[in-house]
């Protein structure tokens, strides 16, 4: 299968997928636009500017489409996820959605599954004191809004996974039959 891992930074993806690469065998991690598009030479801003997420929703959707044929992939962010930063960020009324939403649908239609990690009430991870705790929060209203509401018709199944790291690895794995 090919999955996609998503949601707003620290709500444990990154350990979500660790640990999934280590319960399903042949599984190979794409690793995050953000860090692919650094190893290209790519600067970002300090915080990343709205061209910065853009940059990255192309990114993204052109790493899909060139992965198409492979199988067995986990992807550490989708498109979907820059869809919920650039519609989050100050400057988003500079972010034209419609434009880009055909392009977020057929990248994604190359899934099989996107495993959203929204934040948990009460939250399981401690944020530093820099950290953009408002920025953080918006973008995951605006994932829930993409993903879960589904104006967008993004043609995707979504599991939406909650609790300890252990307990949202159960829960994958019961969605794929192997739990």
């Amino acid at each position: 299968m090919r999955i996609a891992v998503t949601g707003s930074h620290r709500v444990g993806k990154s350990t979500l997928i660790d640990l999934l690469g280590e319960e399903l065998e042949g599984y190979r991690l794409a690793e995050e636009p953000y860090l692919l598009l650094e190893e290209e030479g790519y600067e970002f801003a300090t915080p990343p500017s709205l061209e910065d997420f853009v940059e990255q929703l192309r990114f993204s959707a052109e790493l899909l489409h060139a992965e198409k044929d492979a199988r067995d992939i986990l992807f550490d962010r989708c498109p979907v996820d820059f869809l919920g930063y650039l519609q989050a960020h100050e400057d988003a009324e500079a972010f034209d959605l419609e434009e880009w939403l055909p392009r977020v649908r057929s990248a994604v239609q190359t899934l099989d599954l996107i495993v959203f990690v929204p934040i948990d009430a009460p939250d399981r991870i401690r944020l530093r004191a820099r950290e953009d705790i408002h920025m953080r929060t918006a973008v995951d209203e605006a994932l829930c809004r993409v993903l879960l509401d589904d104006p967008y018709e993004l043609g995707v199944e979504v599991l939406t996974v909650h609790g300890s790291a252990d307990a949202r690895v159960k829960q994958v794995l019961e969605r794929l039959g192997r739990g």
